[in-house]
């Protein structure tokens, strides 16, 4: 009877063991209560102060001329600072035996950890901090990176958005932006265009770059107070060869109708001129017939 009242103890024991410790659970999560209802109402406080020092950081830079990718940088700095302030001083409520000091090195342990394991997305971030900080790129800029053109959308911590001609959007990650070289075609009002324009050798290379240069100088859409160029450059194989190079606006629009009204122009003035835009030569290669019976087939 000893023998089997052994096992017996020893599952009830184990039972009372398990009770106490749940019991023990359960009075520290009741012990607990005041500190978490105290923790969400400093979080909830948190929240409020964050959106309402979010408005007046808004109200403050709305003042200024500062560009809009910085303006959303700032604003995204103030509620990120106040919602780190506010979570440490939730975690010591929760735990006072935390100490700010220990806080601070067991963040900076896990940092590094973190670090590691989403270096891509801090990778993104920092990238993404530094394109709003500098002047460049701003929003409506039209830019080509990588194969990747459009205009500049929206510039986010981790990703810009850029929007095509043909209004497909692409998510560029902000690292691919910051690594390789960009081209802001939009960076200045004024942008530089050219285009080729070929007349006959048996021309008068004078009075085809007078005409030429006539009818772009009076164009509306090319700038007057800018110098436009018509040099000749090339002897190509059927005609003497033009480049012709005019200002006007740097959007993407403004290239396609200036380009539209100077070439309709120049072939216009050239007609009138007499001037021939000779059609590129081509040679053609005939084989030789073979004779009739001379026992060779024609390929």
């Amino acid at each position: 009877m000893a023998g089997m009242d052994d096992p017996l103890n020893k599952s009830l024991s184990t039972v009372d063991i398990l009770i106490s410790q749940l019991l023990n659970m359960w009075e520290g999560m009741v012990e607990l209560l005041p500190s978490l209802a105290i923790a969400f109402i400093f979080l909830l406080i948190t929240w409020i102060v964050a959106r309402f020092a979010s408005k007046i950081a808004d109200k403050i830079i709305s003042k200024t001329r500062m560009r809009p990718s910085l303006r959303e940088l700032i604003d995204t700095i103030v509620r990120i600072g106040i919602w780190v302030v506010g979570l440490l001083v939730s975690l010591t409520i929760l735990l006072p035996d935390l100490t700010p000091g220990s806080l601070v090195a067991g963040l900076g342990v896990g940092t590094v950890a973190i670090g590691f394991a989403f270096q891509d997305i801090f990778e993104n971030f920092l990238a993404g901090v530094l394109i709003m900080i500098r002047e460049k790129m701003r929003i409506g800029d039209f830019i080509e990176c990588e194969g990747i053109e459009g205009r500049v959308e929206q510039i986010l911590l981790r990703e810009t958005h850029i929007r095509k001609l043909s209004n497909e959007l692409t998510i560029v990650p902000n690292s691919i932006l910051f690594k390789n070289p960009v081209k802001i075609a939009t960076d200045g009002q004024l942008r530089r265009h050219d285009v080729v324009v070929g007349v006959s050798y048996d021309t008068d290379l004078e009075q085809a770059r007078e005409v030429i240069l006539k009818a772009v100088k009076c164009l509306d859409s090319v700038r007057d107070d800018e110098i436009v160029d018509v040099m000749a450059c090339e002897f190509n194989s059927s005609s003497v060869d033009f480049n012709v190079r005019w200002w006007s606006g740097s959007t993407q629009r403004d290239m396609h109708e200036s380009r539209d009204t100077v070439i309709r122009a120049i072939k216009r003035a050239l007609d009138d001129a007499g001037i021939e835009i000779p059609f590129p030569y081509v040679t053609h290669t005939f084989k030789q017939p073979v004779p009739i019976g001379s026992g060779e087939k024609e390929e």
